[in-house]
């Protein structure tokens, strides 16, 4: 009860006493209690004083995280009215009320909309044509009421369009729940099904397959089988793997159910005929180390992208009778530098989708004529999706195309004439792209590797130094961070800010050697790849140090905690996001999320190679008394997949080491998970709040 009382006590006399005197005394930071927790591994002892911090139930701990967030907001203040300003620009960048592209599906055409002061989408559909009346499908906002927190997970309609499968998340824990709602009606069905991760229709409209989670560690194992209205719910298939999550879908062609099993480097997908739901699973190819393949259907042939000899994939077919590998037919072969990252299966076309030089491009193959046709994108730094295509007899590609100076705009590309039609670019209101200008320039890494790096900025440009700049990156998972278009940075843009994507190693740009040469044993080429990028670009005069500040969200923030402590006076100020920086603690704890798939992408630290590899740089591990720069460090609660703790005991462990007096803030969102708010004003407040700061850092007070 002690520990209680003090803090509450520093708590109140960092909202009474330190706001109202921000101006003649600095307020004092929350002290975080010591509790030694001892780990014995490797030959080593690893002494946590803040392992306590991971006690969610303890009143000690919110308290803690309570005075976190009294303590950053009375080191904040004096930036109202500058956070003020930044929401109302953001907001007046925003078309509030809005509606995407419709997509058909059967005899309906399916959108979601938004509506002025609304936080969340409203999901709709109209029948045979856009010019007849409206049926609102779900209304989030309606879901929402009385919640602090709601994201949308499944949406999926049956085949006759009566019924709707979808899910919710109403703590940000990425836990859903599956209802089954009947849209004649607007009544929901009896089925109420939890942990669900996706879910899908068999064709007799009344059977769905859902995948679930474990109870405890989160990892989707479970594939079942429900016909609605019966008290049966049948396991078809558990993956016993730790290392595996399992996944399904159904074909485009609706023709099979697909169950695919995966580690980060390995996978193996099972099949069943949808318009046969009883029937079991059938393996495609049993699963081999380092082998990974991933497959759709079109007439009686599987289509099947693998890495087996072939590190950036290549295509192959195979009947649907029989998969197996000696009946592969290569039909796009490997390529060195250009990997096949994708493809989409229609009647009479494939769009197919590949990595190149660090860019995207999407090529249509005819399957009747045999000829590949590439499309054409405008500008030489830009990203390209496809977008919603659940139709399998058309002509018709959806694409969606943007940059980091043009919105994000959707085209439909007509696969038989070659050509993109313009359906919609997203308004941003007071926005004028001609002030910016982007360009592709590249760092050099210590080992001679060339780093892209993609800029934005207001013209005109002077190299001299002077201009500050927000550098962020990610590099894990082979993720790319494409250049892609957003309206919130132009409050940051329009005050002279550059804002800079570094495309290091362990990101997936430049295909799988790029993913490979970023993880495990060589996860360190992720951090020195950044410091290399940052120091070229302070070289090179787009910025200095003093005005250099940085970002990263979850294993981004990883990289942040890993570059802080490897070079902390390259940079002015930090925006950890999320932060996966308690490495070791967490790869060692199987009960947690996550953890058992991660080790083949961080290593596992039970193993005495991968432990020692993973200390070099785990960030809360490499902690010392010396100067850090300014830090804003934000965890959510509820996160699912970076706990809160690990931010919070980072700071702890900081504050007691770091040897300067910069700003060291923790902001705790108490009602969301892993992406923070999930209400469109909310998220826009947040991002406003992260901006101040970033301003604040760089010496920019409106």
């Amino acid at each position: 009860m002690r520990t209680i009382g003090r803090i509450r006590v520093s708590l109140a006399v960092i909202v009474m006493s330190a706001l109202p005197n921000i101006l003649t005394a600095q307020p004092k930071p929350p002290v975080t209690e010591k509790k030694p927790h001892v780990t014995k591994i490797h030959g080593d002892t690893l002494v946590d004083n803040y392992f306590w911090l991971r006690e969610k139930s303890n009143p000690d701990v919110i308290a803690h995280l309570e005075a976190e967030n009294a303590y950053t907001a009375a080191m904040m203040t004096g930036t109202e009215a500058l956070q003020q300003k930044l929401y109302d620009e953001m907001l007046g960048h925003v078309k509030q009320t809005d509606v995407n592209v419709p997509y058909r599906l059967g005899e309906y055409y399916y959108y979601s909309r938004t509506e002025e002061g609304k936080q969340y989408p409203i999901y709709a559909r109209k029948k045979g044509s856009l010019d007849t009346a409206e049926e609102i499908t779900l209304d989030l906002n309606e879901l929402a009421k009385g919640l602090k927190f709601l994201s949308l997970g499944s949406y999926r309609v049956s085949d006759d369009g009566n019924l709707l499968a979808y899910s919710t998340d109403s703590t940000g824990y990425r836990q859903y729940t599956l209802f089954i709602k009947d849209l004649r009606t607007g009544a929901l069905l009896p089925e109420k099904i939890e942990r669900v991760d996706t879910v899908m229709w068999a064709t007799d409209n009344k059977t769905i397959f859902y995948v679930t989670e474990d109870n405890v560690t989160k990892r989707v194992d479970s594939f079942y089988r429900h016909v609605l209205g019966t008290p049966a719910y049948d396991l078809v298939f558990h993956e016993p793997d730790e290392l595996y999550d399992i996944g399904a879908f159904r074909t485009r062609d609706k023709a099979f159910i697909v169950v695919e099993s995966g580690s980060k480097t390995t996978s193996e997908a099972r099949y069943l005929p949808a318009n046969k739901p009883d029937e079991g699973l059938r393996v495609v190819v049993p699963r081999r180390n380092d082998h990974r393949y991933f497959l759709d259907h079109r007439g009686d042939r599987f289509y099947i992208r693998t890495n087996d000899h072939a590190k950036n994939y290549r295509l192959v077919t195979a009947p649907d009778s029989a998969p197996e590998m000696k009946n592969w037919k290569e039909i796009i072969p490997a390529r060195a530098e250009v990997k096949l990252d994708g493809f989409d299966l229609f009647k009479d076309h494939m769009a197919v989708v590949e990595l190149k030089g660090g860019s995207q491009t999407i090529r249509i193959v005819d399957f009747t004529t045999g000829k590949s046709t590439p499309i054409v994108f405008p500008e030489p730094v830009y990203s390209v999706f496809l977008d919603t295509n659940p139709e399998y007899e058309t002509t018709a590609l959806r694409y969606r195309y943007q940059s980091l100076t043009t919105p994000s705009s959707v085209f439909d590309y007509d696969m038989e004439k070659h050509a993109s039609t313009l359906q919609k670019r997203f308004e941003v209101p007071h926005y004028d792209a001609s002030q910016l200008a982007s360009e592709r320039i590249y760092a050099t890494a210590s080992d001679g590797t060339k780093i892209p790096i993609s800029i934005v900025y207001k013209k005109p440009l002077v190299r001299d130094g002077k201009r500050p700049m927000l550098l962020y990156a990610y590099g894990s998972y082979g993720s790319p961070t494409w250049p892609t278009f957003n309206s919130n940075r132009l409050t940051l843009l329009d005050r002279g800010v550059i804002y800079a994507i570094a495309h290091i190693r362990g990101g997936g740009e430049l295909g799988e050697p790029w993913r490979e040469a970023g993880r495990m044993m060589a996860k360190r080429n992720t951090f020195t790849d950044f410091i290399d990028a940052a120091d070229s670009l302070v070289k090179e005069k787009y910025t200095a140090s003093d005005r250099l500040v940085i970002q990263g969200g979850s294993a981004g923030g990883l990289l942040m905690g890993a570059v802080v402590n490897m070079r902390p006076q390259l940079f002015k100020a930090v925006v950890a996001q999320v932060p996966f920086v308690d490495v070791i603690n967490t790869m060692l704890d199987a009960s947690l999320p996550l953890t058992t798939s991660e080790y083949l992408e961080w290593g596992n630290p039970n193993i005495k190679k991968e432990y020692d590899y993973i200390k070099t740089y785990s960030p809360y591990d490499n902690i010392a008394a010396k100067q850090y720069p300014a830090m804003l460090v934000k965890v959510s609660l509820n996160d699912s997949q970076v706990p809160y703790w690990e931010g919070t005991k980072f700071v702890a462990k900081l504050r007691e080491m770091k040897t300067d007096t910069n700003p060291l803030l923790l902001k705790v969102n108490m009602g969301a998970g892993h992406g923070g708010s999930s209400g469109r004003y909310d998220a826009l407040r947040e991002n406003a709040a992260d901006q101040a700061f970033i301003l604040k850092q760089m010496g920019i007070s409106e």
